[in-house]
């Protein structure tokens, strides 16, 4: 048996009359409150999204190019050079 969390926090929404009947049949399907399925879909959504965002895997040749780049000393940029010398559009003294 898995132990359960403790869940302290509260989430509401609110939702059509048939996108709940939806979800309330959905839920049932797949033996489920229509809170564990929500949650569990939702969650399931947001690590999905996520993924690409926190783990990426490189084969060895991409890994030592990545490494490479990221050690690499900052290369010039002469246009980004003359926007950070102007003045702000956000300064106050801005002319």
């Amino acid at each position: 048996m898995t132990p359960r969390t403790t869940r302290s926090e509260k989430l509401d929404l609110r939702l059509t009359g048939e996108a709940k009947q939806m979800l309330q049949e959905a839920a049932a399907v797949a033996q489920k409150t229509v809170s564990e399925f929500v949650l569990e879909s939702a969650l399931s959504e947001a690590r999905e999204r996520l993924s690409d965002r926190r783990v990426f895997i490189l084969d060895e040749e991409r890994w030592v190019a990545l490494r490479a780049a990221l050690d690499a000393p900052p290369r010039r940029q002469p246009r980004l050079e003359k926007l950070f010398s102007e003045p702000s559009f956000f300064d106050p003294n801005r002319e």
